[in-house]
């Protein structure tokens, strides 16, 4: 039987600054601009935006509900949580991704996590001055190559990896008010670090440009990411993608949110904390994210060069480069606010990443701060060094796949089918508005029954069955032609086969690159097996779990 609450947040705000650093995190300064640009600049923003309204509020607010529900009966983690929602017991196996996306995503996060506090560390040094582009891109590629070392540390990639996860448990092991503690110094600096590097890109106008680049302008950065396209309201690639980043962005679909939520009192508002969250989330993502790497690289590079360019690596290849262009001094104090801004953003997010686990272990098996905080971080430790010494063979993209991307979908489906369904949407909302300081508008009653769980079957359908070239008028065409449904090798379903690169082993003529590719092959698959074992080995504990309260609970009847 769970254990009575212990715990509370400390404050209303110190709540709201936990919640916002969970969901403000590393995708709001790396992912958010590229998948803009990548998807048409402002062709992006309306499909985002609409999604975040119909979708990213409705499942922040089923996440509080589900959390303070299940808190109130001393769950802190979904298996029970959702358990308590209804009588039918296979749905608390649904809530084991509440826990296994966490650990998952924490293994290989922490990891991008430790390039941040490493960056920050040459920016101090200096490691950067007088480094050509090529250089920069270099040095990146030489640091995820295990073997090599620009500190003379030995493995300095797994060193920081190391020191950045420790940081996470000690922070951990001193339970909620460490996560709180956490988020009230390190979302300040954020947004300060975000602020002044922002006004740095909206001033930079023509000043960067040069012989090379006589046309750069950043304001062609701002202005391609701002200029609504309404033809974009046509493309479901263009859906698919907005939707992917709010999952992404707001965190929704992990479980941390429900772990959250879970201490808080049963009076207290959960409508309007969900929405300040979420809101704050969207200004630094939006605002904030979108005024520093596009437009400071269409500064000094062009907006062609971004275009073709945009990618995750800009802000470890491009940006220290780019800051070099402001002297020794600025330059430094850039690196640090840039790459400090990051560690803030992703710290707060692997923070949550560990109370799902902790929660869970506390509540069924009696362990405490401690003992769950260090269990976590080996966990994830033992879990996550593949993707450090095996990045260039594709494991850390394997985790980010099935972990971060349709574990999420799987999940947030799953949650917003119970609860607006099973459970049943007159108890939700009842949940939702009890305590609330703000009125829910009521047609969000109507979204969250029917519009949220329509769009979420049709993220996860696209994202099953993804047609070749992401061609859907050309698939539809050909499947009632009699042609069938050609499928993307980025599709679930072609995925789990290794379609895409069983094609390029097919294709490879040089034995170098043959025996590159099949390594490949074997370390995606490891990757696979070692995911499945976790949740597996999860789904035991919640069984286990499952029969000590039922045990516990015939001995007091």
């Amino acid at each position: 039987m769970a254990t009575a609450q212990k715990e509370a947040w400390g404050t209303r705000v110190g709540l709201i600054l936990a919640m916002a650093g969970n969901a403000v995190g590393l995708g709001n300064f790396l992912r958010f601009p590229v998948q803009a640009v990548n998807n048409g600049g402002g062709a992006f923003i309306i499909p985002y935006l609409v999604c975040f309204l119909l979708m990213g509020i409705p499942l922040l607010w089923i996440e509080w509900s589900s959390g303070r529900f299940g808190g109130r009966f001393g769950n802190h983690s979904t298996p029970f949580i959702l358990d308590n929602m209804t009588k039918r017991a296979f749905w608390k196996y649904f809530g084991v991704f509440g826990i296994f996306t966490n650990i998952a995503v924490a293994g290989y996060y922490c990891y991008i996590e430790s390039w941040t506090m490493s960056y920050v560390w040459h920016s101090l040094r200096g490691t950067f001055d007088g480094l050509s582009q090529t250089q920069v891109a270099q040095f990146f590629a030489d640091y995820v190559d295990i073997g090599k070392s620009h500190t003379g540390i030995p493995y300095e990639a797994v060193v920081f990896y190391v020191l950045c996860l420790g940081l996470n448990t000690f922070i951990l092991s001193r339970g909620l008010r460490g996560v709180e503690r956490a988020a009230q110094i390190g979302m300040p600096l954020l947004i300060l670090f975000g602020v002044f590097l922002a006004l740095r890109g909206i001033t930079l106008g023509t000043s960067g440009a040069s012989a090379e680049v006589p046309d750069a302008n950043a304001w062609d950065g701002i202005n391609f990411l701002w200029t609504p396209q309404f033809d974009s309201l046509s493309n479901p690639k263009v859906w698919l993608a907005a939707a992917g980043q709010i999952f992404f962005t707001l965190s929704v679909g992990m479980g941390s949110i429900h772990c959250y939520a879970a201490y808080v009192r049963s009076k207290d508002d959960i409508a309007l904390n969900a929405v300040t969250s979420g809101f704050t989330n969207e200004f630094v993502e939006v605002v904030l994210g979108s005024l520093i790497v596009i437009p400071i690289a269409a500064g000094y590079l062009g907006l062609d060069w971004v275009k073709e360019n945009a990618g995750f690596g800009m802000a470890f290849q491009t940006m220290p480069f780019l800051f070099e262009k402001w002297g020794p001094l600025l330059s430094a104090v850039a690196g640090v606010m840039w790459f400090g801004l990051l560690f803030f953003a992703g710290i707060t997010s692997s923070l949550a990443m560990g109370t799902p686990w902790m929660g869970f272990m506390r509540d069924e098996f009696g362990w405490g701060r401690v003992k769950g905080a260090v269990s976590f971080g080996l966990i994830v430790l033992m879990l996550g060094l593949p993707t450090v010494l095996f990045f260039e063979h594709g494991v850390f993209d394997e985790y980010d796949y099935w972990a971060g991307t349709v574990g999420l979908v799987v999940f947030a489906l799953a949650e917003t089918i119970l609860f607006a369904w099973i459970w049943g949407i007159d108890k939700g909302w009842k949940e939702l508005n009890s305590g609330a300081d703000m009125k829910v508008p009521e047609v969000y009653r109507f979204i969250i029954k029917y519009v949220t769980p329509v769009l979420l079957l049709f993220v996860f359908i696209g994202s099953l069955v993804t047609p070749e070239g992401n061609d859907w008028q050309g698939a539809l065409a050909s499947l009632f032609s009699g042609g069938g449904w050609p499928l993307d090798d980025s599709s679930i379903v072609m995925t789990i086969g290794n379609s895409g690169i069983n094609k390029q082993i097919a294709a490879a003529t040089e034995p170098a690159q043959l025996e590159a590719l099949t390594d490949r092959k074997f370390f995606v698959n490891m990757a696979r097996i070692l995911l499945t074992i976790t949740f597996m080995s999860l789904a035991v504990l919640v069984y286990i779990a499952g029969q000590r309260r039922a045990r516990q609970q015939k001995a007091h009847t």
